[in-house]
């Protein structure tokens, strides 16, 4: 950003916005994200693992374009558990099927890319 000083004011002059390189269009325009996610298809299923605890597992998310530790992160606190990012998985401890589907939702994946199991 560049000042300009006169006698009376003061004016801002702005360098043109910056350009996403894959789809071109400026910074705050840009898809590339919101495309990212309706590519991608998400399943949510439960397992059970020693002595019949119960696991909510969270494949098929896309690792390149979304930190898998954050949004575990995320999910656990929404879910009020547990848990772990590993493999390109996100572990929960419990049955947290329909909060991790609608949570999911809320951040923009669309439903019909998620399948419950």
């Amino acid at each position: 950003m560049k000042i300009l000083y006169t006698a009376l004011f003061t004016i801002n002059l702005s360098v043109m916005a910056d350009i996403c390189p894959i789809c071109g269009l400026p910074k705050d325009l840009c898809v590339c994200g919101e495309i990212g996610k309706e590519q991608q298809r998400i399943r949510i299923r439960r397992e059970t693992r020693k002595w019949g605890k119960a696991i909510t597992i969270v494949d098929g998310v896309n690792d390149k374009d979304t930190d898998l530790g954050s949004l575990a992160q995320k999910l656990k606190n929404f879910c009020a558990c547990g848990g772990t990012a590993k493999n390109g998985q996100i572990l929960l401890q419990g049955d947290h099927r329909e909060k991790v589907h609608l949570y999911l939702m809320k951040l923009g994946y669309p439903e019909e890319n998620i399948e419950l199991q």
